[in-house]
């Protein structure tokens, strides 16, 4: 079994391109994994290249920057090539299956997450910010805090109940 999951932020914009012949898109960028930190250690990170393929390759180009924090589901991809001086490079990195957004626009500021697929619209945000490209499963949106469009306009008068629901 082959697969991966991630959560970093991104070390720097993506970079979209587009295939010669079918004209598919293709972005890759970096994400920064937080290694374990140890007693006496500083913490480190590994840097992990990831490519993303399709349409959502598209969406993480026009939403993805430097410091934002994403998950990223996939499987680990190998290759090799001459360098100019003839000698083999061995690569890796994680071909996604699916990436999801975490965390606020900015660096991660927020502490919302946001979850979409199949490229439904979110009130707060304006496009698919997940979308599986694996399986067409039902995704679901489920927000950490109450900072979603239509949730600011509540009335003064409103309380959040403490109680427990009796059902």
């Amino acid at each position: 079994m082959n697969s991966v999951v991630l959560i970093g932020r991104l070390a720097r914009d993506p970079e979209l391109s587009y295939t010669p012949n079918t004209q598919t898109a293709v972005a890759r960028f970096t994400i920064a994994v937080d290694r374990p930190r140890r007693q006496g250690e500083d913490q480190g990170a590994d840097f992990i290249r990831v490519t993303v393929w399709g349409r959502q390759a598209e969406t993480c180009d026009r939403y993805l920057a430097k410091g934002r924090q994403v998950a990223v589901l996939g499987r680990i991809t190998t290759g090799s090539y001459k360098n100019r001086e003839g000698a083999t490079v061995y690569t890796t990195e994680v071909t996604a299956d699916r990436v999801e957004f975490l965390g606020g626009g900015q660096g991660g500021q927020g502490a919302s997450r946001q979850t979409f697929a199949g490229g439904m619209d979110s009130p707060s945000m304006p496009a698919a910010m997940t979308m599986d490209t694996a399986s067409t499963q039902d995704t679901a949106f489920s927000p950490a805090q109450n900072d979603i469009a239509g949730f600011d306009d509540m009335p003064d008068s409103f309380q959040a109940a403490e109680d427990d629901i009796p059902f």
